[in-house]
């Protein structure tokens, strides 16, 4: 099985690609969908959209993990990425994909073992994980990493 999984942002979108085979998991690729900083949020939606489906078309990942929604202390940028975070799941739910979201306190904590865990920590857990010969960068890319881990690890 494939499995994808997700952090949301609106200039960076950050993914990863794990395949499962029993009880074995491994990575496939792991990257980013970059928007333009400059560029109106609508645009970003669209490049998100599109971006996401070509992954989709190329990995045909079964189910998605994605990262829930926190407080932000600053509203806008919030609202930004629940306006990135609801592309996002339109275009999964379109293409029939199941989805499963995660805080991230519970990524740390099923990842590191501790729910306050710094991104250093993100990085070594996941290089221990898939016995990687370096830290996975740039830094949130252990974080979506860590919820297709979780993802792949919670499939039924």
């Amino acid at each position: 099985m494939i499995f994808l999984g997700i952090d949301p942002w609106t200039t960076t979108v950050w993914y990863a690609v794990l395949e499962k085979e029993g009880s074995a998991i491994r990575i496939v690729t792991y990257g980013v969908i970059e928007t333009g900083p400059r560029e109106a949020l609508e645009y970003k939606l669209l490049d998100i959209a599109r971006d996401l489906s070509e992954i989709i078309d190329t990995y045909e990942p079964t189910m998605c993990g994605i990262e829930r929604l926190f407080f932000f202390k600053n509203i806008t940028n919030g609202i930004d990425v629940a306006h990135a975070r609801w592309v996002i799941l339109h275009t999964l739910v379109s293409r029939g994909i199941r989805i499963r979201e995660f805080t991230p306190l519970e990524v740390k904590k099923g990842i590191t073992g501790d729910g306050l865990a710094k991104k250093r920590q993100m990085q070594n857990a996941i290089k221990l994980l898939f016995r990687l010969s370096d830290i996975p960068k740039p830094d949130d890319a252990a974080d979506a990493l860590g919820i297709a881990y979780l993802t792949a690890l919670h499939c039924r």
